[in-house]
């Protein structure tokens, strides 16, 4: 007995430490699992927000350039939309299969093969600079460094003016021969082609985010990850400024040849430089992906509470075949799924107001981004490298703190869905509000000869190109279709110095002078002739002042418009079941490629052509880009476009939040002195969001992008 005893006592004594032992290996498997959640979805997230930066240093780089581009292969702005707008049809060709079928394979590498695609795009943008012929600007024989000394008022028009213009003349044909003019087509190619690598990027990055992180973290990781992403605008827009200093032929031409500067209105900067910089990025940034695992652990607050463990368990073990069977006759029916799903997406009021209000906030935006380059340049007469260091120092810092901000406010606060559409809202409509006041904040029109003054300084405004020609020129051999601009001493700009009526001209390059312009002279005697130097004169004196209203308006404008990103993307993801959630995204990215994306920068260059008062013409015939346009006319075009697709989304997002209202319980509205009374409203208002089929479901578990 004492024996036994003894032998059962010792035995009770060693099954206590086993049973610790196993209880704390437990604890640290589960503690390991935490830790490798948790560092896991950290990692995709910096390689996610690294990509972000690729396409989003890519697509500004292309908005910095537009003016660059439409200048080197002079096409209108309607065309450069279209190439703009190519992007957006590269989504929509397989947009709808990479966010419906993609969330079942495997995300991450997918991810991965889109960067390597969209570098190859961004490579393709940039082969035109080397198949075209080198760049020709239109100059004056005597302001070429030359030994030939030739009246800019051809008044012999036999011998000299095809001695003086035989040469370019031949040129001009060698370029043509070379294709010159088509070779845009190339751009259109590539950023059709970046935008098909571009697609999986965000429906399956941020499902991906969304569904291995903890509720409370994913909209601070979201606005992370956007924040992360603005910077990529920011070193878009500064490499834009800098390519756009040196001279598109740079490498292939002997700069000091070169008679004009960053500050011409010729000048074309070295465009194609920037999208082999990006490329280069792009491919970088998709290598993480292909070593990322296809799931991770999901966080111990999201696992599926109606599924014990005990029967994930017993399936696991003890019916692993018919689970595999099963599991296949699950996939058949999510093919067959496909419909159901977009009707029930489509059934969802918030879902589809929120969408209407997104398509037109995005028209609106768009539109604004692509053509605010353009839009700076000629309306406060700024410099393509000046305006794309303003935008990306100032402008979209702005942008990103905006983002930032949002999705800090939705974390501290712990803002439900109704809130998020009330933040999205008040954004929305105090930006446009500050948007408003850009009307007063504009340059008038500069003095151009023949376009909007007279010859001899009376105000008018036409296009009509008989009306570059006036008695003071009469007598000389003029093209209307050159632009070589030159300001007279009278403040006065000139198309050429032929159509000013100069018989003479002293030095070379951008320090000429011309003399004895019979059509340069003051109101008091315009009969006297006088001189002029080459380039436009500056806008007028209010001008600069301007300006720096424009910036400021414009910081706080971004800034306030972007404070309402993270609570809209919120309000989107948890206004539908979360099975469909990925689903949902890719049908929300195809509407706004299709209805924004690609329209938008059309239909804002339609626009914005309209109001050109001088079109170049292209080197083997037809009309080429605008040369000038009318500075109050492009001002009510641009702003007042983007104000009326913005007042027509604040009215969506209005019905936005009275369908959310609408739903929630009247008796929510009404908080109770008594904290009791309070709690039971709180409970009361999210179970009533749970039950909702249309608003947020908060039921999450483990394969949620199945629908069992």
């Amino acid at each position: 007995m004492e024996i036994s005893s003894k032998e059962n006592t010792q035995l009770f004594s060693n099954t206590i430490p086993l049973v610790d032992r196993s209880s704390f290996k437990s604890e640290s498997s589960a503690s390991k699992e935490k830790e490798s959640c948790c560092g896991g979805i950290k990692v995709f997230l910096g390689a996610l927000s690294f990509v972000y930066f690729a396409k989003a240093l890519s697509g500004s780089y292309l908005k910095s350039t537009i003016t660059q581009v439409e200048r080197r292969f002079d096409i209108p702005s309607s065309l450069v939309g279209v190439i703009d707008g190519s992007f957006e049809i590269g989504n929509l060709l397989i947009i709808i299969l990479v966010s419906y079928f993609g969330a079942k394979l495997h995300r991450p590498r997918i991810i991965g093969a889109g960067c390597l695609i969209m570098s190859a795009g961004t490579f393709l943008i940039a082969m035109p600079q080397f198949f075209m012929g080198r760049y020709e600007y239109e100059r004056f024989p005597s302001t070429i460094n030359s030994t030939v000394s030739i009246s800019p008022c051809l008044q012999d028009k036999s011998q000299t003016l095809l001695s003086a213009l035989e040469k370019p003349q031949a040129k001009i044909n060698a370029g043509c021969e070379k294709g010159g003019s088509s070779m845009w087509i190339y751009v259109l190619l590539g950023n059709l082609l970046r935008g098909i690598g571009e697609t999986p990027i965000q429906p399956l990055g941020i499902t991906y985010i969304d569904d291995y992180t903890i509720e409370e973290n994913a909209a601070l990781y979201i606005g992370c990850l956007q924040t992360v992403a603005i910077i990529g605008p920011i070193f878009g827009f500064l490499l834009g400024s800098l390519c756009a200093k040196l001279y598109v032929d740079i490498g292939f031409v002997d700069l000091d040849s070169i008679t004009i500067t960053h500050k011409d209105v010729q000048w074309v900067g070295a465009w194609w430089l920037g999208y082999l910089i990006a490329g280069v990025i792009s491919i970088l940034a998709g290598i993480p992906f292909w070593f990322l695992p296809k799931h991770l652990p999901k966080p111990e607050g999201r696992k599926d509470s109606s599924t014990s463990s005990e029967q994930s368990e017993f399936i696991t073990e003890d019916n692993k075949d018919h689970q595999k069977s099963y599991q296949q006759q699950v996939k058949i029916a999510e093919m067959e799924d496909f419909l159901p799903s977009l009707k029930n997406l489509f059934g969802n009021p918030v879902y589809i107001l929120y969408l209407c209000a997104s398509i037109m906030q995005f028209n609106s935006l768009i539109g604004m981004v692509t053509y605010k380059p353009k839009y700076i340049e000629q309306q406060y007469g700024q410099t393509s490298s000046k305006t794309n260091f303003v935008i990306g120092l100032i402008n979209i810092p702005a942008v990103a703190f905006g983002i930032f901000s949002g999705g800090l406010i939705m974390k501290k606060f712990r803002i439900n869905v109704l809130g998020a559409a009330k933040l999205s809202l008040g954004s929305s409509f105090f930006g446009y509000l500050l948007l408003l006041s850009l009307f007063a904040m504009g340059c008038e029109n500069s003095d151009v000869a023949g376009l909007t003054v007279s010859y001899y300084g009376a105000k008018q405004m036409t296009d009509n190109e008989q009306a570059l020609y006036s008695e003071c020129n009469s007598g000389c051999a003029c093209s209307k279709n050159d632009w070589d601009p030159i300001c007279g001493e009278n403040g006065v700009t000139y198309i050429s110095a032929c159509l000013a009526g100069c018989q003479a001209s002293n030095g070379s390059g951008e320090h000429t002078v011309f003399f004895n312009c019979s059509c340069v002279g003051t109101l008091e005697s315009p009969s006297q002739s006088s001189s002029a130097v080459v380039g436009p004169c500056q806008k007028g004196n209010e001008c600069p002042k301007m300006f720096l209203y424009f910036l400021v308006i414009s910081v706080i404008t971004s800034y306030t418009l972007s404070v309402g990103g993270t609570p809209g993307y919120i309000l989107l993801l948890r206004c539908i079941k979360p099975h469909l959630k990925s689903f949902a995204l890719g049908i929300y990215t195809l509407a706004i490629r299709v209805l924004a994306g690609i329209p938008a920068p059309v239909y804002f260059g339609m626009a914005i052509d309209t109001s050109c008062l001088k079109w170049g013409s292209k080197r083997c015939g037809g009309r080429g880009a605008c040369k000038l346009y009318d500075s109050s006319a492009l001002r009510y075009v641009y702003l007042g476009l983007t104000l009326v697709l913005g007042t027509v989304s604040i009215f969506f997002s209005v019905a936005v939040l009275w369908v959310l209202r609408k739903r929630s319980s009247p008796q929510d509205e009404t908080l109770s002195a008594n904290g009791e009374r309070g709690t039971r409203g709180t409970k009361s208002r999210k179970a009533n969001f749970v039950n909702s089929d249309h608003l947020i479901q908060t039921t999450y578990w483990p394969e949620k992008e199945t629908r069992l």
